[in-house]
């Protein structure tokens, strides 16, 4: 996620707890905020996929997922 993304986000919450939000400030909010959640899962589903798991015999293997049953 770029940091203009980031910064807006940032920016739409201060002014949310601040003075509040006109309705198209909260819609751009929640677009925003749910962008920057995809982008969360995204990284970490990366992160998990090349995860492998190194046994104290020297042995390793990479986590079976279970949702792909």
């Amino acid at each position: 996620m770029h940091p203009e993304k980031l910064a807006r986000i940032n920016e739409l919450a201060k002014k949310s707890r601040t003075e509040g939000l006109t309705a198209e400030e909260k819609q751009e909010q929640e677009v925003l905020r749910n962008e920057y959640r995809r982008a969360v899962v995204g990284n970490l589903r990366g992160q998990l996929d090349n995860t492998v798991i190194v046994e104290p015999d020297g042995s390793s293997y990479r986590p079976k997922d279970e949702k792909k049953k």
